[in-house]
């Protein structure tokens, strides 16, 4: 079953169950994707996207609820941060698991050997193999500093 199988899946479930707040995070995660369709369709590609990319699309709307809910919470709007972590479970759902510190350097490693790389101006290649295997799997963000200093 394809990612937006699953998602459909479990908004028909989520409709059926009368989960309010997990239909509308539902609703959310099929709308960024429908989105991106759109613009997929704009550059040329009928098929829309696939699931390296929403899987992509999924880990985004992660990160921007985790800076959300960190800003509530600063801002001392706990209910509102409570809402944002609510979604971050249910999107999560359909996010592989996360890679340990371990098998993100074992990972890099593998890359590094993949690709051939020896010096920082291959760290682009790295990170290409890196999304290739492990979107959403990893914090590209993180592990682009640890490439520098392997490479560097």
């Amino acid at each position: 079953m394809d990612m937006r199988e699953r998602v459909n899946s479990a908004l028909k479930q989520a409709m059926k169950d009368k989960a309010a707040a997990r239909l509308s995070t539902l609703r959310l995660i099929n709308a960024a994707i429908k989105d991106r369709d759109i613009a997929a369709r704009g550059e040329g590609r009928d098929e829309g996207v696939g699931d390296a990319e929403v899987m992509a699309i999924l880990g985004k709307m992660v990160k921007q609820r985790q800076e959300s809910a960190r800003v509530y919470e600063e801002g001392g709007r706990l209910d509102l941060s409570e809402r944002e972590l609510a979604e971050i479970t249910v999107i999560e759902e359909f996010l592989p698991r996360q890679l340990t510190d371990e098998e993100v350097d074992a990972a890099i490693a593998a890359a590094i050997a993949a690709v051939g790389a020896s010096s920082i101006r291959d760290m682009g290649k790295v990170m290409g193999e890196l999304k290739a295997r492990y979107t959403g799997q990893m914090d590209f963000g993180a592990v682009g500093t640890a490439i520098k200093t392997r490479l560097g």
